[in-house]
């Protein structure tokens, strides 16, 4: 493997046109300049191309108080909030251009997986505007308790307060939208944290909202260090509920914090994909070859680990080399590109070490590993062993392992032999190995015919074991976000 670390090449920056300006946090129903300034790098040149504010400990603390005090108000009534959530649809279409040019900055995205984040968000919010209007209980039957037969009893789902979104930098627009849109659509107010890699994207997420109709003392904007203004809002016990997606180490250390508040967390992940010699090869191996690549591969649910049955392993590696062939990896701003930057150059340096330490104890590269400072081109592992942080530990690469296995069990066994359980994926035809998936593997999700990477923005999406716990997809974490009480009338 060659680690040749060339110059990245040149490349024109944002027109000036499009720079943004020093970006405040949005704080007690305005925009705040605080003590910090932050600088946020261009991912494929490491330029500075931007900075954001960072708000004092108080001014965040103050900012929470002024939610409450809307809290404590009341929301706009659910019509209102779902139209102000629709129009943010329709505003974020109208200013697609400028969120694109912006990922593609500040998150070293390709254009294409940039437009999908705006497709996505879109749907996002749409979805989240109707279910503003289904916030409701169920009929509580008491026929079977004796004597109780004549009383009445439902439930009703009332806002939890406040929300607390801390959102990560490889998915910086549907993410956010995926956390901030549900809590507002139910009723809560909304303090947004987003990843201090990619501030710029969820600053013009909230230009929309507030534009769109959101209420501004529901909604803050607070910019900075996660170990200093993380830490301030997790101290805080005024906060209700706390949604974050990010590492397994620091949504442990959030949910200690937490206490009795109610979490909803999406962790760590190595996801997993079986290809069954019966599988529709034609079809599987584009898809697989972009789970396994897109955004860099820096997605939870992007494959890490391949399960390739043996008759169809030779078949499976040409094919995946002919995808791989077809995906350059380079400059984000190049519509030719696609696999992007990571997100940073010491990122790619860990994956190229790991891959490196993984040749270096035997295991082969059929393709791919070479680094050119942040960028690293996809690669496939052969011969991987358990305690090879390659196959063991959450790569956040484009990189995958692929491992041949004889009989499903055997593949489902390996699977499943990790701490965490977010998704994964199998192809085949036969309903029979089909079921036995999904029932024996300890996912939160199970996708027949389609890879890990599979997600419908409706769809509940959550994991299990050290991949956290709770569900997003608007519908459900609106559960999350409100609260059920029981009403009973006895006539």
């Amino acid at each position: 493997m060659s680690t040749a670390q060339q110059s990245q090449p040149s490349r024109t920056s944002l027109p000036s046109d499009t720079k943004p300006a020093p970006t405040l946090s949005f704080l007690e129903g305005k925009w705040v300049k605080g003590p910090t300034s932050i600088p946020v790098l261009d991912k494929y040149t490491g330029e500075v191309f931007a900075e954001v504010s960072e708000p004092s400990k108080e001014q965040a603390a103050q900012a929470v108080r002024t939610l409450r005090q809307a809290v404590n108000v009341g929301a706009p009534p659910p019509h209102a909030r779902a139209a102000a959530l629709r129009k943010c649809a329709e505003l974020l279409d109208k200013n697609r251009k400028r969120f694109i040019e912006h990922m593609v900055a500040e998150a070293g995205f390709t254009i294409a997986d940039a437009t999908g984040e705006v497709n996505r968000g879109m749907v996002t919010l749409m979805v989240s505007a109707e279910e503003a209007t289904r916030v409701v209980g169920e009929q509580v039957c008491f026929a079977s308790s004796p004597g109780q037969h004549n009383r009445l009893g439902f439930t009703i789902r009332v806002p939890l307060g406040i929300i607390c979104a801390i959102t990560p930098f490889n998915s910086p627009l549907n993410t956010v939208v995926h956390k901030v849109a549900p809590s507002l659509a139910g009723g809560n107010a909304v303090i947004l944290k987003p990843a201090g890699f990619t501030p710029l994207t969820a600053a013009l997420l909230v230009e929309l909202l507030l534009e769109a109709g959101i209420p501004p003392a529901f909604l803050s904007l607070v910019q900075g260090r996660g170990s200093v203004i993380g830490n301030v809002l997790l101290n805080n016990q005024d906060i209700d509920f706390y949604a974050f997606t990010g590492s397994t180490e620091v949504g442990t250390v959030l949910q200690q914090a937490a206490g009795l508040r109610k979490t909803q967390l999406e962790l760590g992940s190595i996801a997993s994909t079986i290809v069954c010699d019966d599988a529709d090869l034609e079809r599987a191996l584009p898809k697989i070859a972009n789970a396994s690549f897109r955004k860099a591969g820096q997605v939870c649910t992007s494959i890490q680990r391949l399960y390739v049955q043996e008759g169809v392993v030779d078949q499976v590696l040409e094919g995946l080399k002919r995808e791989i062939s077809l995906m350059p990896a380079g400059d984000p701003q190049d519509p030719k590109t696609k696999v992007g930057p990571m997100i940073s150059e010491f990122a790619a340096k860990r994956a190229e070490l790991w891959l490196r330490a993984a040749v270096q104890d035997g295991a082969r590269l059929a393709c791919g590993g070479q680094r050119s400072r942040s960028v690293l081109q996809p690669a496939i592992v052969l011969d991987a062993k358990p305690g090879m942080q390659v196959l063991d530990q959450e790569i956040f690469a484009p990189a995958m392992c692929l491992i041949p296995f004889t009989t499903l069990e055997e593949a489902i066994r390996g699977a499943n032999d990790q701490p965490y359980g977010l998704a994964a994926g199998i192809f085949t035809r036969d309903i029979n190995k089909a079921v036995q998936a999904a029932t024996a593997l300890r996912f939160g999700a199970i996708h027949i015919n389609e890879t890990s990477s599979s997600r419908a923005d409706a769809m509940p999406f959550g994991g299990v074991k050290a991949s956290g716990h709770g569900m997003e997809g608007p519908k459900y974490t609106i559960r999350e976000v409100t609260e059920e009480r029981l009403v009973t009338i006895t006539p």
